[in-house]
């Protein structure tokens, strides 16, 4: 087997890390403090295929492999954690739905002005009380006249007061449990959908995290999103996907954090020599490279079984249990490398220790990624 990337693969992991040196990494203290996506960002980041990686060109999408989306992700959070969870939502959420289960009207409507940047995407599943039990969610929709009218709320979704375009998850039948549920997806701000209490996060602040509420939001019968009664069935499909994007984030962060601490570590002294000279240290960084180079791996290969169209529900929640899990670890070590330096603004340690953490519980947590690995093992 060959592990290693083509030449094509390589320049394109040249671009988006030059990229996000040069357009990101000056800007990433001041989004965080302002808690606030930078919109003009998004036609830079449309510039270069970031807003379709993986979608047709008859659709106006970059087309390329879910090996090259997971190198796109990692290098935008080894700079800025933030802007690549907001790429990653919109990419392998809200328009991968549309892409994965929208008819042919809906592709036309909705993809190109997602994959041209032109609207952030937004997925609405998870519920104040329906979180890891996202079939215990109470936002309905009910049938009226030909159309559909929705009541209910939506929590912590990325791009809720931003998003131009909504993919919403609701129990159409609840009489039929998880087969009652169905997707509806609709532009922001249709009458009745507004946006709620904007959270104030721990970390990745400058990817919005919104509540969305309906209000008796009628819609056409046209924004049904797949088959009625299958959108929970649809939306594991796309967790499955959308859970390598997060493992990508996650390598990407760590790498972000072990190469502030190496960088650190050989240029800080304590008693007459660097501090990489060391051997606490140097385990420290040779730990830490080995995993993120573990995880990388792993998530290539999901990756990888996904371009083929083989399942990989299994190995999706490895790489994405596994590479959060060694992304905590990286950003714990950054941190205690730099010290009390690692604990001020003035270092990037900290806010990679601030950011990872939502790595292990977004898109499910890491119980849930060992529920499902568990239960693939187990033929359940």
């Amino acid at each position: 087997m060959d592990f290693r990337l083509s030449e094509d693969q390589e320049i394109l992991r040249r671009t988006v890390r030059e990229f996000a040196e040069a357009e990101m990494r000056p800007h990433v203290m001041v989004w965080d403090e302002a808690q606030e996506f930078p919109m003009d960002l998004l036609p830079k980041l449309a510039s270069l295929g970031l807003m379709g990686i993986q979608f047709p060109e008859e659709f106006g999408g970059s087309g390329m492999s879910g090996v090259d989306y997971c190198i796109c992700i990692e290098e935008l959070a080894r700079v800025c954690p933030s802007i690549a969870l907001s790429v990653a939502a919109h990419n392998g959420l809200c328009t991968a739905h549309i892409f994965m289960f929208g008819n042919d009207a809906q592709k036309r409507e909705f993809l190109p002005r997602l994959v041209a940047g032109q609207v952030l995407g937004a997925w609405g599943l998870t519920e104040a009380g329906a979180g890891s039990d996202a079939a215990g969610m109470r936002t309905t929709a009910v049938r009226a006249g030909e159309g559909w009218v929705l009541n209910g709320s939506k929590n912590f979704i990325t791009h809720g007061k931003i998003g131009g375009v909504m993919v919403v998850i609701a129990i159409t039948d609840r009489a039929k449990g998880h087969r009652g549920i169905s997707a509806f997806v609709l532009p922001h701000g249709a009458p009745g959908m507004s946006a709620g209490k904007k959270e104030d996060k721990l970390g990745m602040r400058a990817s919005d995290t919104s509540e969305v509420v309906f209000q008796d939001c009628r819609v056409p019968p046209s924004a049904l999103l797949g088959e009625e009664g299958q959108g929970f069935i649809n939306t594991l499909q796309v967790l499955d996907a959308g859970r390598i994007g997060i493992a990508a984030l996650s390598v990407g962060l760590a790498q972000g954090a072990y190469d502030a601490a190496r960088t650190y570590a050989k240029e800080r002294r304590q008693f007459g020599q660097p501090i990489a000279a060391f051997q606490a240290i140097q385990w420290k960084l040779a730990d830490n490279a080995t995993r993120i180079e573990a995880a990388r791996l792993l998530t290539y290969r999901a990756a990888h079984l996904r371009d083929r169209k083989v399942r990989f529900t299994r190995e999706a929640s490895m790489a994405k249990l596994f590479a959060s899990e060694i992304a905590v670890r990286a950003a714990d070590d950054c941190v205690q490398i730099h010290g009390g330096y690692g604990f001020v603004k003035d270092y990037p340690a900290e806010k990679y220790f601030r950011d990872v953490k939502l790595l292990t519980i977004g898109e499910g947590t890491s119980e849930i990624q060992r529920l499902v690995i568990a239960r693939q093992l187990l033929g359940q």
